[in-house]
């Protein structure tokens, strides 16, 4: 019954979306393609937020950070969906459509392929491909909720690494409600007998890992291209997982073959989000937003897989979200 009831929420939902997408809608919301995409990558994303209050209290930053987490919760959502694949060959589709589709807009705006800061990029990369590695086995043998609440310890070790290396400053009082907000976490996870120890630590080391991906983008900084950087993280996250499918590849259904393809460009539009937020904000600002896609994966989780959460995990979830928004606010003001 849950899976009957799974597909006709997809139907639904595939349904609702090519209403979206189809051409005189899009350019009725959003301006033309290339307009949308100017605003995006140039730092005008209020030409998309058309309320004068919604701009006061969103900064561009941010505003790309939420697109971004809800793009990477659906996403998520899918990776666990295929749990019959193996975590390598969904990062081989992942990685591969994400990295054609930043060639081909390299190509299409003559930038260069190689980028100057070779030496972070390539580190970001490395730090990339490991804990999107630790994150999709965490999403296959979890909860969705309980692994994307381990992920969200990343802002943490975000926060000191800016402090340590970006010279970035963090009050007091976001440090007490950084620790409200990672107590959500736990109490969200709670005593959960479905968690193994060995899941739970490989959750742990993929925030740290997505911790130094943050302060490293910022390292970066706005020196090179958005496209530049996240092509070179999926580019080497589909030459390693490649060499993998010799021992671990399996031909995909029609089904799995669309969601892998789902996966591939949502993943690419959520990626080039989240490094644009990185780089035209303050890490220790931007990446608390971070936490809304723990909210968004708890409700797919509770209506696309039936999962469950108690009442103390609900109360995790309002110490979430106050951690999140108090220190947004604290650094604003």
């Amino acid at each position: 019954m849950v899976h009957l009831l799974t597909k006709v929420n997809c139907h639904w939902l595939g349904k609702s979306i090519f209403k979206l997408l189809e051409p005189k809608s899009l350019i009725r919301n959003f301006g033309t393609p290339d307009q949308f995409q100017n605003n995006l990558l140039t730092q005008n994303i209020h030409h998309i937020i058309p309320s004068s209050k919604l701009k006061a209290i969103l900064t561009p930053g941010i505003v790309l950070m939420l697109v971004s987490t809800l793009f990477f919760a659906l996403m998520q959502s899918i990776v666990k969906e295929l749990d019959d694949l193996h975590v390598f060959q969904i990062i081989f589709f992942r990685a591969g459509i994400t990295s054609i589709l930043c060639m081909w807009y390299l190509r299409r705006r003559r930038l260069p392929l190689i980028g100057n800061s070779q030496k972070f990029l390539v580190l970001r990369s490395v730090f990339g491909v490991i804990s999107m590695i630790l994150f999709f086995i965490t999403l296959q043998e979890m909860p969705l909720g309980v692994s994307v609440s381990l992920k969200y310890l990343a802002p943490v070790f975000t926060a000191i690494l800016a402090v340590l290396f970006l010279d970035e400053r963090v009050q007091v009082i976001q440090w007490i409600f950084f620790v409200i907000a990672i107590g959500g976490v736990f109490l969200l996870k709670g005593f959960d007998t479905r968690v193994e120890t060995l899941y739970l630590i490989l959750g742990i080391s993929g925030a740290l890992c997505y911790g130094i991906v943050y302060v490293l983008i910022r390292k970066i900084g706005t020196s090179e291209h958005p496209m530049v950087i996240i092509n070179y993280f999926m580019l080497l996250a589909t030459i390693l997982s490649a060499i993998s499918l010799f021992w671990f590849w399996r031909t995909p259904t029609i089904y799995e073959s669309v969601l892998l393809l789902i996966i591939g460009v949502m993943g690419y539009y959520a990626q080039i989000f989240m490094t644009k937020a990185l780089q035209m904000d303050l890490a220790s600002r931007v990446a608390p937003v971070k936490y809304m896609e723990l909210i968004f994966s708890l409700i797919i989780g509770l209506v696309w897989f039936g999962e469950s959460y108690t009442f103390l995990g609900f109360i995790g979830i309002m110490m979430i979200l106050v951690g999140m928004i108090v220190n947004i606010w604290v650094k604003r003001m």
